[in-house]
Parts: structure tokens; C-alpha cells; sequence
């Protein structure tokens, strides 16, 4: 692991891997491409370790000439593909735009790995790696009762985001199968940390708990999720860069499944404690049950061991560490929030989200 290419390094978790991986691996020199659409931001990357061993890239990852390129003026011998359009919600207003980069995007990366390592290359199938980044949310929804997923488990995709993450996942599989190409896959629970755009749950909460605004909880808010601190998350992308077997999958999670309501609750709580000047006197009474989402899947829980027994790797932060660490850090970076949230795509995308639903305008 020399030339690394990270597509999606200036999103959310990708940003968080760039940092981490300049901080863990001094020799390693990373190419970030990345579209800048709403969730990729260019301020994620300030402070990096080592700027001299990073080099941004403005560009999609469906643009086969510009891979290609990448590919040959770098000598990439490793791929970790977090780029994806990953917001359930967005998915059901927009589906097409998440065949096109979840699906189109992983084939063109793929075909350009497979040109640039076969052959008499200078990087040989041996020495590379096309690490993919996915989702517990392909293997569906589980009832009360059953077991946690597992890397054998069957895929059954509920939304047009899972199921064209569930297609990128078959895809890299193939590529493995068909062509020999060396890759492994994870499949993560729901992230959250420093640097989340604020559409998603916990990022969502504090931005509206901080403003005094409306706290919009989908439905009676017990869906269950495995959430998973980024750092933690990045940790074990890197173990299994270093270490896992070509061809395998691993499933990543926090180890915990409390019900949405529960983070929520938490979060008004740390609020109280670190931001007591902030309306209300108690921030949970800003919670507001709205219309919940279409398909909305009521569980998810996933199994660890495999990446436990196999790689060492577990979870260091408690939930309620992660959230006081995440809390904090969102109210130690105001302008990072404040430049978010007066964005006008932004507002925009929170209207037509909330404004039907009853509540959180």
C-alpha cells in the first residue's frame, strides 16, 4: 500500500479515512477524487497530517478517462471506494442519480483497476488492492427476533439506495470471481462522528437541538440501528487493508442497537450538559414525532465476530462516548455548522423532506 486512490475523501467518512491513514502510514501518498456534490467538502480536509502526501482531484467517478488516468500517472495500487450516494431519503426522490454513482461509478472504477493491474502493468494483481465500502442496510430489515446479520446473510434491499449498493456489492464480487481482481469488501452499520453532512440523524439533531428548532423523529421512533463512530470504522477499514483476505467480506458495528428515540434522548441530554445557554431549559422537549418514511426498516443488527476472531478489530468507543465526542465537536466547530446550514441546497432539501411530514421545518 504506496499510491492510494480514495474516491468520495472529501465526504464524510472518506475525509475521516484520509486523516487518519496520513496520520497511521507516513510513507503511503493518497489521489482523492472526488465530485464535490452536497456532501463533499473541501473543509473536511483542513488540518490534514500531511498535506504534501495528499492530492485532490475534482472529478466523478464515472469518468473512465479520468480514472484511467489517475490509475497511470500515479501508479495506484490500492482502491478504497467510499464514494456513494448514501441517503435513503434522497434515494426515493431521486433514485436515478443513485444507479449512475453507486452502480455505473463501482463498474467504471473496477474496469479501470482491472486495466491497470493485469497484464505486464507495472502494479500486478498481487500487490493491489480494491478495497469497496457498503452498507448493512443490503441485507434489509430484520424483525424482533432474529438473529443479527452475517456476512453469509441473503441481500434483500428495501430502497433504491441499498439496492444499488447491494448491485455495486455483486459487482466487486464478480470482478473478484471473473477476473481475479484483489479486493475486499465491508459492510458497515450506521456511521456517525466529525464531518457528517446534516441530513442524516445525529448530525440533524444537534444542528436543530443547538438553534432551539424542532427535533423531527420519524414515526414513533424505535427503528433500531448498529451506530458505529467513524474513527472506529476507519480503524477497521485499515485492518483490513493490512490484513484481511483477498476476496473476503466483513461486517463492521458499534455493538450496540438502541432505538432512534433512545440517540435522540442522549443527545438533548449531552445538549443540556455542554450547551446549557442553548432554548429550551431542556432540550428534549423540542422532540417531534412526524410522518416516518416510506419502506422504513424497522431493525438492523449486525454480527462482528468474523472481524473480531479474524482481524482483532472491535469497537473502542461506547455510544454514549462517540455521541459526547461528536456533540462536542459540532459545537467546537461553528463555522463548519454555520456554512452548512445557510447553504441553499440545504434549506431547500430540509423543506421538501420535512415540510410534508408534520413537523421539524
Amino acid at each position: 500500500m504506496k499510491n492510494v486512490l480514495v474516491t468520495g475523501g472529501a465526504g464524510f467518512i472518506g475525509s475521516n479515512f484520509i486523516h487518519y491513514l496520513l496520520r497511521v502510514e507516513p510513507d503511503v501518498r493518497i489521489v482523492n477524487l472526488d465530485a464535490l456534490t452536497y456532501a463533499g467538502n473541501l473543509a473536511n480536509l483542513s488540518g490534514l497530517p500531511d498535506e504534501s502526501r495528499h492530492t485532490f482531484v475534482h472529478g466523478n467517478i464515472c469518468d473512465r478517462a479520468l480514472v484511467d488516468g489517475l490509475f497511470q500517472r500515479y501508479q495506484v495500487d490500492t482502491v478504497v471506494h467510499f464514494a456513494a450516494e448514501s441517503h435513503v431519503d434522497r434515494s426515493i426522490r431521486d433514485p436515478g442519480t443513485f444507479v449512475q454513482t453507486n452502480v455505473v461509478g463501482t463498474y467504471t472504477l473496477l474496469e479501470a483497476a482491472r486495466q491497470a493491474w493485469a497484464g505486464d502493468s507495472a502494479i500486478s494483481m498481487s500487490e493491489a488492492r480494491f478495497h469497496h465500502v457498503s452498507t448493512d442496510e443490503v441485507f434489509g430489515t430484520l424483525g424482533p427476533a432474529d438473529p443479527p446479520f452475517n456476512e453469509a446473510t441473503p441481500y434483500a434491499p428495501s430502497s433504491v439506495y441499498s439496492a444499488t449498493k447491494a448491485s455495486s456489492d455483486h459487482l466487486v464480487r464478480a470482478y473478484h470471481r471473473t477476473y481475479g481482481l484483489p479486493v475486499t469488501i465491508t459492510n458497515c452499520s450506521n456511521n456517525y462522528g466529525p464531518y457528517q453532512f446534516p441530513e442524516k440523524l445525529i448530525p440533524l439533531m444537534i444542528l436543530k437541538g443547538v438553534m432551539g428548532q424542532d427535533l423531527p423523529v420519524y414515526g414513533d421512533g424505535k427503528q433500531v440501528r448498529d451506530w458505529l463512530y467513524v474513527e472506529d470504522h476507519v480503524e477497521a477499514i485499515h485492518q483490513v487493508l493490512k490484513r484481511g483476505d483477498i476476496g473476503q467480506t466483513y461486517c463492521v458495528g458499534g455493538d450496540n442497537q438502541p432505538p432512534n428515540i433512545e440517540i435522540v434522548e442522549t443527545i438533548c441530554d449531552i445538549l443540556d450538559e455542554l450547551a446549557p445557554g442553548t432554548p429550551p431549559a431542556s432540550h428534549r422537549s423540542l422532540i417531534k414525532h412526524v410522518v416516518d418514511r416510506p419502506g422504513h426498516d424497522r431493525r438492523y443488527d449486525i454480527n462482528i465476530q468474523k472481524i473480531k476472531t479474524e482481524l482483532g478489530w472491535q469497537p473502542r468507543r461506547t455510544l454514549r462516548d462517540g455521541l459526547l465526542a461528536t456533540v462536542t465537536w459540532y459545537l467546537d466547530h461553528p463555522e463548519w455548522v454555520s456554512a452548512i446550514s445557510q447553504r441553499s441546497d440545504f434549506k431547500t432539501w430540509m423543506e421538501h423532506n420535512y415540510s410534508q411530514r408534520g413537523g421539524g421545518k
